[in-house]
């Protein structure tokens, strides 16, 4: 009887070291897909910068209303393409819960405007989903 409750204990510690060491890495695979992004961005390479986002993507920013993928693309790729701005994000992420195939993330993104140095800081929370292609992408995001 007791080995068998030692196989049943070190079975379950190994499945929590396990979904532990699952959990982490995934937490690493959005904040690097998040600085990714920032990279893209303040490269103006617009397919990078739209990769982050799902085919399914709702977002909400504060101002400008609900949205979904294409209109936040085009929004992108319009202030990419200004010749005459220049814009610099930096992010701190806050938080990074996982639930399986589904990750929340609370951040601040800090943007500047160039010419005349405006800058804003936008808090927001990201949903992100694991899609069929292994790539964590957001599927829900709200700015304010």
């Amino acid at each position: 009887m007791n080995h068998h409750r030692f196989s049943l204990l070190f079975l379950f510690l190994m499945l929590q070291f396990c979904c532990t060491g699952a959990i982490a890495d995934d937490a690493t695979d959005i904040r690097t897909r998040l600085q990714q992004w920032t990279a893209s961005f303040n490269g103006r390479d617009k397919a990078g910068a739209c990769d982050l986002f799902s085919k399914s993507l709702i977002s909400d920013v504060r101002g400008q209303g609900e949205a979904n993928y294409e209109t936040r693309c085009a929004t992108i790729s319009k202030a990419l393409d200004d010749p005459k701005r220049s814009f610099h994000y930096d992010l701190n992420i806050k938080e990074v819960i996982i639930a399986q195939t589904v990750a929340i993330v609370r951040l601040d993104w800090f943007l500047k405007i160039s010419p005349g140095d405006v800058t804003s800081t936008e808090t927001g929370l990201d949903v992100f989903k694991k899609e069929s292609d292994g790539r964590w992408r957001i599927i829900r995001y709200m700015s304010y």
